[in-house]
């Protein structure tokens, strides 16, 4: 009689949260995190339909960026071959400008409707912060983008 015995062991790839793109992710989530719950939270949803146009759409693109940027993270912590794929592909060069402009466009916008307000609300400052905290990540994207476009062009 012969008895095999098989394990599978699920592996994380630790290392790539210490590498540049690992570590911007990891912050692009966190902004990510903290601006959705901002917006989402103090957003009016009582108001006027024009008043939700800028607070909705950069709801939309902090949650779009968000989750992807976390499957992006998640699929290169779970396999080191994606970790070492994914950069060298067109996906996320295009993926980082995209969201680099979306979030730099919805992020100016809500700032620039904020202070074109005649009125200041009782959620001003904390949807001031989430604009800021949108232009912050922008930064951060702008960062990924060059990082993934000189990735792509090596490999």
């Amino acid at each position: 009689m012969v008895t095999t015995t098989t394990t599978s062991a699920f592996l994380v790839n630790v290392g790539y949260i210490k590498t540049f793109p690992g570590i911007v992710k990891i912050f692009q989530i966190l902004l990510g995190c903290v601006a959705v719950g901002i917006i989402g939270h103090y957003i009016g949803w009582n108001g006027h339909s024009s008043e939700l146009v800028p607070e909705l759409f950069f709801l939309l693109i902090a949650t779009t960026c968000l989750i992807t940027t976390t499957l992006l993270l998640l699929s290169c912590l779970c396999s080191i071959a994606t970790a070492s794929i994914i950069p060298k592909t067109l996906f996320e060069t295009l993926y980082h400008l995209v969201a680099t402009l979306l979030y730099f466009a919805s992020a100016l916008y809500l700032l620039i409707h904020l202070s074109n307000k005649r009125y200041r609300d009782q959620q001003y400052v904390a949807k001031t912060a989430a604009s800021a905290l949108g232009l912050v990540n922008t930064a951060l994207y702008i960062l990924s983008s060059i990082y993934s476009v000189r990735t792509f062009r090596r490999g």
